[in-house]
């Protein structure tokens, strides 16, 4: 049992030391957010009487109103709404794109199918008379600029739809570089509003959507944004004009943000937004560790290690049901809370496929974390995301590593 634990410590340290100079690029990263971060929470004079809690109607909650302020600075953006009313990022995307369409308009989609959660969100504006239109990703997993051009002509869609992560699908999730190419597109050949979810890809770059041409995007906060402290709540970020089109339906029309109380403090909001751009990274850079240290093993993953993760997703591709079962399984294991739990397969709703979870979470389905989710279908992959501390995720790795292969 030694002999092989030391084999699996000295194949982490070859890993590490393969991907040294990809941690000093996410490391580059954390460090230019971070100051951005700091930037914003002193230029909108954040004090501590900005986290107390507000009740009924929340008239005058400065608490709320500021942090709109510091998210939109951080995003380069001109307005911004972010509550805890907001359940999840399907909630926040759904909020943005039904706040924006209306009967009659058309959105088209150019990167593909949605993930699973957000399709019957998207049938749903059907029945208020909102069409949709859908173009898939090339055989590479780029935009068809091509395609895209010709339906913006064809279809004059008042909304176009960007899908930053890949979801259930075995591609690369777009880069920053990818997002604004699209957006040069769309802008060339239409005055459609571009609209981004930018779920798992908050601080994985210098620059956010919003800054390269998106004019609405939308995530959660317990994901990369709210730093593995944010109990709840999402973000929509963008044009002034279009957020406050989206309060209205947050809220209802003529009363947008000026409403919206939260009886708990808003402390974990702000410490969380704080501290996103370390633990991002952190989650990066597991990312790229259990990549590296997967493929030792002659397993498929993606991205490429060779290069910064575009956001904190990692897919590990298993030869059968069993290895991706057990895989989770041992992420589960492998958690602070719930390592007792064995998670398995089972009926989520807004899923096709029974689902596997791993979420040994402070937060109860925090992606910020340490998890591991996946369909139960063909080909068997297993997708990985977060990491509070990078220490964490070295330690679960070689007890995973041990399970497994040892």
């Amino acid at each position: 049992m030694k002999n092989r634990t030391e084999n699996i410590e000295k194949l982490i340290e070859k890993c590490e030391k393969k991907c040294e100079n990809i941690f000093s690029k996410i490391d580059e990263i954390a460090l230019f957010n971070q100051e951005k971060v700091l930037n914003a929470f002193q230029e909108n004079r954040v004090a501590s009487r900005h986290f107390s809690p507000s009740t009924g109607y929340g008239y005058g909650d400065e608490g709320r109103d500021v942090l709109r302020k510091v998210f939109s600075n951080i995003f380069g953006a001109e307005d911004a709404l972010v509550s805890p009313l907001i359940t999840s990022g399907t909630h926040a995307i759904n909020l943005a794109v039904s706040g924006v369409l209306k009967s009659g308009d058309t959105f088209l989609l150019i990167t593909g199918k949605p993930y699973d959660t957000l399709v019957p969100s998207f049938e749903k504006l059907k029945e208020f008379g909102i069409k949709q239109e859908c173009i898939e990703l090339k055989d590479d997993g780029s935009i068809d600029g091509e395609n895209v051009k010709k339906s913006l002509l064809q279809n004059k869609p008042k909304l176009v739809f960007i899908q930053r992560s890949r979801g259930y699908t075995e591609r690369d999730s777009l880069s920053i570089d990818e997002i604004k190419d699209a957006c040069s597109i769309v802008k060339k050949n239409s005055s459609a509003i571009i609209f981004a979810d930018n779920c798992y890809g908050e601080f994985c770059d210098k620059v956010e959507p919003t800054e390269v041409g998106v004019d609405i995007a939308a995530g959660s906060l317990i994901k990369n944004a709210g730093g593995g402290i944010a109990p709840t709540g999402g973000y929509i970020v963008g044009k002034k004009e279009l957020i406050e089109q989206v309060a209205d339906r947050h809220i209802a029309s003529g009363i947008g943000m000026e409403v919206g109380s939260y009886n708990a403090p808003y402390l974990p909001f702000y410490q969380g937004l704080f501290l996103a751009p370390h633990s991002t990274a952190q989650a990066l850079k597991a990312s790229v560790l259990f990549g590296c240290a997967f493929e030792e093993f002659g397993q498929k993953t993606l991205p490429n290690i060779s290069k910064i993760p575009a956001d904190i997703i990692r897919s590990i591709r298993f030869n059968s049901a069993d290895e991706l079962i057990s895989f989770v399984q041992n992420i589960q294991k492998n958690s602070p809370i719930d390592a007792h739990v064995t998670p398995h397969p089972w009926d989520m709703p807004g899923y096709a496929h029974q689902v596997i979870m791993a979420a040994g979470t402070f937060i109860q389905g925090a992606t910020s974390e340490l998890s591991a989710d996946s369909p139960i279908k063909e080909p068997y992959i297993a997708y990985l995301q977060g990491a509070l501390t990078y220490e964490h995720a070295k330690i679960a790795l070689k007890n995973i590593l041990k399970n497994v292969y040892a």
